[in-house]
């Protein structure tokens, strides 16, 4: 929780981008044994966004420059930037020091985080600490992924649940209460259930499809994220003394509608008040909490005041949570 006589953190601005490509459920089921109905009955997908040659970076460039926007600050104010992405731009250097070459500002420290799913909390914990600290006044917090990238278009199991986008947030410090607190955790005896099971030391060969893309055990993975993000919401209610019909907006990662829906009903909210874009955007791991926040403020759903809880859960197995007043 925030320190007292330390300041606060506040998200100030918001942004997104999407790939211009939309790939839905029926041109699927065209190149793949698949069909709209399986795929929404057991996802609550219908279509997702993909990339036509643009990079991770790219497309976080467009929403931390809409971010910038809605925030409105210049540039150069921003003293710290976190990229969240499990597709970056290159081995080296990071994401997030090519996206702050492009945004035409320089000497601030500047990294990727690698939390896949969970990244943009991740990222947004450690923003937030150093602005309550001192060591920041103005973060730039993105989640980008380009995740079509690395799977395997011929296994239904996976290929129908991600898509590609960037998400970002400003976060400046502030008087008012922002984030609350943020809480972040990992447990890799789990990691072997959702992976990409080539690396670069490990000796990455693309040629070698079966071992360069995702792999899932889905309904491991599945019972594993619903009993996780129901101990993560009662760790983050209870650490602020907050009744969980207290909360007006729950922001969830967007993997699933089912484990969405699931996590709605531990917090006896109604689906009303959660944020949903899995539909459109599929699954797009760091990138998916601040895409569906940006679409839910930019659309007034999400209003000055409002209390929400961030919540994600990916591979790792890493899962974080946020309680945020924006």
């Amino acid at each position: 929780m925030t320190d007292s006589g330390a300041p606060h953190s506040r998200i100030t601005g918001t942004g997104a981008c999407l790939p211009a490509r939309v790939v839905t459920n029926h041109d699927l089921a065209q190149i793949m044994d698949t069909s709209d109905e399986w795929i929404r009955e057991r996802t609550g997908i219908k279509r997702r966004h993909l990339v036509e040659g643009e990079t991770a970076g790219d497309l976080g460039l467009v929403a931390a420059k809409n971010a910038i926007e809605m925030a409105g600050i210049a540039p150069d104010a921003i003293d710290l930037i976190v990229v969240a992405t499990t597709t970056p731009d290159k081995v080296f250097p990071g994401t997030a020091c090519i996206i702050q070459r492009r945004l035409g500002i320089g000497g601030c420290a500047a990294f990727d985080v690698q939390a896949a799913c969970s990244g943009f909390v991740y990222g947004l914990d450690i923003a937030d600490r150093q602005i309550r600290t001192g060591g920041a006044r103005v973060a730039l917090i993105i989640g980008a992924e380009t995740l079509s990238k690395i799977v395997n278009w011929e296994d239904r199991g996976t290929a129908v649940l991600f898509g590609d986008g960037a998400g970002a947030v400003v976060l400046e410090a502030s008087e008012q209460e922002g984030v609350i607190s943020t809480h972040i955790h990992a447990d890799g005896r789990y990691a072997d259930l959702l992976e990409v099971p080539q690396g670069i030391s490990s000796g990455y060969d693309a040629v070698r499809a079966e071992r360069a893309f995702i792999t899932m055990q889905g309904n491991a993975v599945f019972k594993r994220a619903v009993a996780t993000l129901d101990s993560m919401a009662r760790e983050t209610l209870d650490a602020n003394g907050i009744d969980r019909h207290d909360i007006d907006w729950l922001v969830p990662h967007q993997a699933n509608l089912r484990i969405i829906a699931a996590a709605a009903r531990k917090l006896d909210l109604p689906m009303e008040r959660v944020i949903v874009t899995v539909d459109e955007h599929a699954n797009t791991s760091g990138a998916s909490i601040p895409l569906a926040l940006d679409a839910a403020v930019r659309d007034g759903r999400i209003g000055a005041g409002d209390l929400l809880l961030f919540e994600a859960f990916g591979a790792g197995f890493t899962w974080g949570s946020a309680l945020v007043r924006f």
